[in-house]
């Protein structure tokens, strides 16, 4: 017996197998502090499960349209118009099974064997795992730490070739929390317009800022017609489990991710949709509260981890990730993160898990408490002080 030939070309998401190592080293007694995974870990806002248990004691347990249900698209756009800055009608609005739903119907719908997609590199793995495994091209672009982990438009347009027919962005992004500036985006509209490209743009993220503003590139001229946008639950609502993402597309693109919807999942969990209504509906609280922890975090890792020799840790604009240099401690980031986990007991990711540049990076989650952070700065610093020991 033997797999379809398209199955080589499939990649993963190696944070769950890095959370699995860590597992089963704890299985052993050994005490580890989880920093590998991107996962709030509030519960999801007691306002949002009271609705969708309502749901539930309401029936409302049934195949649901495979766009979504109504109340949830009207709700989305519009908190899309008001957050977005572009008018979004409920007819553009399609819900999916995760973040990841909305990558795979817009490469499946856009993406021809031999097209080439521009990916970030460093990037979510799942873009490059999904354009190959349609038969497209992934061609990467770099994201440095000596540019604020944003892309270098001009860098960006060097790229473009005949063969060209999507761009991935991501912003605020995993794995480095870098923020794209509004000019950034004009430059990369610009870029689309002239050479009429389609952008994947993952704002997954959006919600999640520390500092500046939320740009869409689909909220600048033109660019509406030709983007993608991603979004969701997950992140914002601490919502993972829920399994709840949307795409907005336009009209012409409409028709593709009805059909795909139908010949892949049929819809949504319908009483989990209820539950989102009420996300986007009801009090924002507890989305503010957690922002502020994740800002307060955020700056506790990155003077930690800046105050350990060897290690420089530029301070993110969003997401909770942060994305260290690491080379100054002799070792290679795979070499660091492996030997951390082992022999320190702190679960990271290497920075080659996302992509090809970032060898003399790791990844830290700062998804979890302040506690357990403070433990693991403590366990680093200790470890890479005895790497100068004995060198």
């Amino acid at each position: 017996m033997r797999l379809a030939s398209r199955m080589d070309r499939i990649g993963t998401e190696t944070a769950f197998e890095a959370a699995a190592r860590a597992r089963a080293l704890e299985a052993t007694g050994v005490d580890v502090v989880h920093l590998e995974v991107g996962e709030p870990d509030f519960d999801t806002p007691a306002n949002i499960r009271a609705a969708a248990k309502r749901a539930l004691d309401e029936g409302k347990t049934h195949y649901a349209p495979f766009a979504g249900i109504p109340e949830l698209r009207a709700a989305i756009a519009d908190d899309a118009t008001a957050r977005k800055g572009f008018p979004v009608s409920p007819d553009q609005v399609f819900v999916t099974v995760g973040g990841k739903g909305v990558m795979l119907y817009a490469i499946e719908a856009l993406v021809d064997d031999g097209d080439e997609v521009i990916v970030p590199d460093p990037g979510y793995p799942i873009y490059e795992s999904l354009v190959s495994w349609i038969g497209g091209s992934a061609i990467p672009i770099p994201i440095r730490q000596a540019n604020g982990f944003r892309l270098d438009p001009d860098e960006l347009a060097s790229l473009v070739t005949p063969r060209t027919r999507m761009i991935v962005l991501n912003s605020p992004a995993n794995p480095s929390g870098g923020v794209l500036t509004r000019a950034d985006l004009e430059s990369i509209a610009e870029l689309a317009l002239a050479n009429d490209l389609i952008v994947l743009a993952d704002e997954i993220y959006g919600r999640i800022l520390y500092e500046g503003e939320h740009v869409s590139i689909a909220s600048l001229p033109g660019m509406a017609e030709r983007t993608v946008v991603l979004d969701g639950f997950s992140k914002t609502y601490a919502m993972t489990g829920w399994r709840l993402g949307y795409a907005i597309v336009p009209e012409w693109l409409s028709f593709a991710f009805g059909r795909l919807i139908i010949n892949s999942v049929s819809n949504v969990c319908s009483f989990a949709q209820h539950g989102a209504v009420e996300a986007l509906r009801g009090p924002q609280d507890e989305v503010d509260k957690m922002v502020a922890e994740f800002h307060a975090r955020r700056d506790l890792v990155v003077d930690g981890l800046n105050a350990i020799p060897g290690i420089s840790c530029l301070r993110p604009s969003g997401a909770f990730y942060v994305l260290p240099q690491v080379s100054g401690t002799g070792l290679t980031g795979t070499e660091l993160s492996t030997r951390l986990l082992y022999e320190a007991g702190v679960s990271t990711l290497a920075g080659t898990a996302f992509g090809g540049v970032a060898t003399d990076h790791i990844r830290l989650s700062y998804a979890t408490s302040q506690a357990n952070i403070r433990t693991a700065l403590d366990r680093i610093g200790q470890f890479v002080g005895t790497l100068a020991v004995s060198a």
